[in-house]
């Protein structure tokens, strides 16, 4: 009886037990398993991140907007995802992902974000 190697399909001689003709197919086959199975936080937190900046990216055209809070979360914006925040004058903290910004307001008691790009002038702490 044959025995195939689970990797790369060679045939492997020895033991009886044996799945992989070699120690580099053993660890390129678990490599590559545990790099399917792996759907890290990371991975989840990224892709949201990347989901989050799309969206505000193409909604905000003009560098400064407000829109329906709905219309964003039915784009798939979750607003718990940024990667930093900026404080203007008038103590608002804008939220942003990456260089697309957003501040929660509520107008005519419809939650809203304003949409706004990231400028130089708020590097200055």
């Amino acid at each position: 009886m044959e025995r195939q190697c689970t990797y790369c399909k060679e045939q492997i001689e020895g033991r009886v037990g044996k799945k992989f003709c070699s120690s580099y197919c053993r660890s390129a086959f678990y490599y590559q398993k545990n790099k399917e199975k792996e759907y890290s936080l990371f991975k989840i937190i990224d892709k949201q991140l990347k989901k989050n900046r799309k969206v505000l990216k193409y909604y905000n055209k003009a560098g400064l907007v407000t829109i329906r809070k709905e219309k964003l979360l039915k784009e798939g914006f979750d607003p718990k995802y940024f990667t930093h925040y900026w404080k203007n004058n008038k103590g608002q903290v804008y939220l942003f992902c990456y260089e697309y910004g957003f501040l929660t307001i509520k107008e005519n008691e419809k939650e809203k974000y304003v949409l706004i790009q990231w400028q130089s002038y708020m590097n200055k702490a």
